[in-house]
């Protein structure tokens, strides 16, 4: 792939303003992406094809005037369907909102569209975006870039398959329990979940919670730098968002980044005990050997995350309680069976569970945040397992063990949302069965420039090795595949969501 959109945002914004490709340019060329690849990945929903045309003739004729650019200025960036925007169709994934077309962009799109980006389509995530599976009843499934058989993830897997395959420079994501992190790992490309509170979100329904957080997807951690920076901005939304606290942006776009031979690297592979198969932990210790080998200090840390499985669950279910009691009696039967058992397990729940679960929250979060007084950045696999069919709703099983329901096997993010520290999802190759494999780089809290430097450090790393290297999707072994995730992920949609009834 060499075409314009195949750029990295921050290579599109310096070609953009030394007038060496104009923002018509680049978005034609992600508009030809998505009408090449979009019918086999099912990656963005709504195309808004006008309107990112007459936007990036208006952001031609503002670079002729010379009048000043924003960060994004000229980009095209896609935006999960779970946050509105103005005119275009916000459906949430689900038929109960298929005719949404919102009158006011969400905090996060204003900011984007104020930062100079053009909004060139909405992209796919399982309904109401409960799930690390991208597929829903209305739109299909999205299909992995490396395998369209297989899932990409979720929630966030429309976002991360469009910027993966160059349909977008950069996507907006969110993330509970991993829904920025898993699909980027799946995919080969940058999620980044900033410390609660960063990136301003003016619709969260729980004033103080790690749950409910947006951020940014990209190619690489520049890129996510720079569309962090843009969403992060304090504007006359952030003011409605109880979380939303000072910080300077700027330090997003001049990072400190070490060498991989300063860094003091803590490492686990399960966080004391959590579900992850044998393959991802071969894959994981190859690439901390690596690490190794290039000069960074590893130390094996002892910290054990496993109750954060269950208190991720009985936090979620209070979650889930106050998002929906106003609408879950109008879901039908066929609606995400994902929504239902959590909200069944909230009605379950006592308030000395909930009670429980936060005072555990609280000391998990200490006894992790103590690691950082030995190490610059704790890292550990992404997922406990590799891509699987998007036909299941989640694996069935890890090595022989059954996976109880849809977040057992997604501890490894899980336990990092409840204890709260920003994490970053990097690409770092391909494994022994040629899909992506990701890592998680975790930092303290408030600290996410340090933590994008470190990772930039990583990364770079990374890129000097062939067989580490940020892999690209072929678009020829793309194009080979059937389209069939749209129509056939429509049908597996609705049968799982009836034999989970």
């Amino acid at each position: 792939m060499t075409d314009p959109c195949d750029l990295s945002a921050v290579e599109a914004r310096r070609a953009i303003s030394a007038r060496q490709m104009s923002p018509m340019e680049l978005v034609t060329s992600c508009l030809e992406r998505i009408e090449d690849l979009n019918p086999t990945l099912n990656a963005v929903v709504t195309v808004a094809r006008e309107s990112a045309l007459v936007e990036a003739q208006r952001a031609e004729k503002d670079l002729l005037q010379g009048l000043e650019e924003g960060i994004l200025h000229g980009l095209p960036v896609a935006i999960k369907d779970l946050q509105e925007t103005k005119g275009i169709a916000t459906t949430y994934g689900t038929a109960f909102y298929k005719n949404n077309v919102p009158k006011e962009d969400a905090g996060i799109v204003a900011r984007v569209r104020a930062a100079g980006g053009i909004i060139i389509g909405k992209t796919n995530i399982p309904e109401m975006s409960i799930g690390a599976n991208t597929v829903n009843r209305l739109f299909g499934a999205t299909g992995n870039p490396y395998d369209p058989k297989l899932t990409c993830g979720g929630s966030s897997g429309g976002s991360a398959v469009a910027v993966a395959t160059g349909m977008a420079t950069l996507a907006t994501g969110s993330d509970h329990g991993g829904s920025l992190r898993i699909p980027a790992c799946f995919s080969g490309v940058v999620g980044h979940r900033a410390t609660p509170g960063t990136v301003p979100h003016e619709g969260r329904t729980i004033t103080q919670t790690n749950y409910s957080l947006q951020g940014p997807m990209a190619r690489s951690v520049d890129d996510a730098a720079l569309l962090l920076a843009a969403i992060s901005t304090r504007d006359s939304s952030s003011r409605y968002d109880p979380m939303s606290f000072p910080l300077d942006v700027n330090s997003y776009l001049d990072l400190e980044v070490p060498s991989i031979k300063e860094l003091k690297v803590g490492v686990t592979n399960d966080f004391g005990g959590l579900l992850v198969s044998e393959h991802v932990r071969r894959e994981f210790e190859a690439r901390v050997g690596y690490l190794k080998a290039c000069g960074a200090q590893v130390v094996d840390i002892s910290i054990d995350l496993t109750d954060a499985v269950e208190v991720d669950w009985q936090l979620r279910s209070d979650v889930f309680a106050t998002q929906y009691h106003r609408e879950i009696d109008g879901f039908d039967e066929t609606f995400n069976p994902n929504v239902f058992r959590t909200y069944e397990t909230a009605l379950a729940t006592t308030v000395l569970d909930i009670a429980r679960a936060r005072r555990k929250q609280i000391d998990l979060f200490r006894s992790f945040a103590a690691v950082f007084e030995d190490v610059d950045t704790v890292i550990c696999p992404g997922v406990s397992v590799g891509p699987f069919p998007w036909t299941n709703l989640h694996p069935l099983e890890i090595d022989g063990v059954a996976v109880e329901n849809y977040m057992a096997w997604l501890g490894l993010t899980s336990c990092l949302t409840v204890v709260g520290h920003p994490v970053l999802a990097l690409p770092s190759g391909l494994d022994a069965t040629g899909m992506p494999f990701g890592i998680q780089c975790v930092a303290p809290m408030y600290r996410d420039a340090k933590l994008l430097g470190i990772a930039r450090c990583l990364e770079e790393t990374f890129k000097s090795s062939p067989r580490y290297s940020p892999p690209r999707p072929d678009a020829e072994a793309i194009r080979s595949v059937d389209p069939q995730c749209r129509e056939a992920g429509k049908a597996a949609a609705v049968k799982v969501a009836r034999e989970l009834q």
